[in-house]
């Protein structure tokens, strides 16, 4: 039987704990962040309380699913640099996401929360696919995503919003369930 993923999680170099509405401050500028939204400019937090409701969403998901996003600070001295980790999406399947404030980025802060989120996944579901759903132009996520050992399953359907990104997954995807998109023309 599944059983819940530690909340709070400690890797070489980071503080990993579950994502709650208390950290909107401190994650709202990351969220907000142009420079950090280059490839996919539509998705970018505008305002704070679209940070604010992102992050009781998350924080909701830990006691519904067992498992959610952390806030992921820097173990030495506690400073928010990022969000992320795995949850569930509206297909079943884990969602792993990695967002890492432009500042610390190129350091290999996300492969190691990835690593985390998919250790955490693995002890919640194991029976339930990994993805990272990267937009195929994002060769930094791909970068993390091919790092942690998930492979390029091709561009599909992402259910949560309907976009066409690419499906990094750590197996084979039913097609049905996760359909691949058209190419753009």
């Amino acid at each position: 039987m599944p059983v819940d993923a530690p909340a709070h999680v400690r890797t070489t170099r980071l503080d990993l704990r579950p994502a709650a509405p208390d950290a909107t401050d401190a994650l709202f500028p990351i969220f907000n962040d142009p420079a950090g939204w280059w490839f996919e400019p539509e998705s970018r937090h505008l305002d704070i309380d679209t940070t604010r409701q992102f992050l009781v969403r998350a924080h909701d998901r830990w006691a519904l699913q067992g498992l959610s996003y952390w806030t992921v600070r820097l173990a030495d001295e506690q400073t928010v640099i990022g969000i992320g980790g795995t949850q569930r999406h509206r297909s079943g399947a884990w969602n792993l996401s990695y967002r890492i404030a432009g500042a610390q980025q190129g350091q290999g802060y996300a492969r190691e929360l990835a690593t985390a989120g998919l250790a955490a996944a693995a002890a919640v579901d194991p029976t339930e696919a990994v993805i990272a759903w990267v937009t195929p132009h994002n060769q930094p996520s791909r970068r993390v995503a091919e790092h942690v050992g998930l492979a390029d399953r091709g561009l599909r359907i992402d259910a949560n919003d309907g976009r066409a990104r690419l499906a990094f997954a750590d197996r084979d995807l039913d097609p049905e369930r996760f359909p691949f998109a058209e190419p753009a023309p």
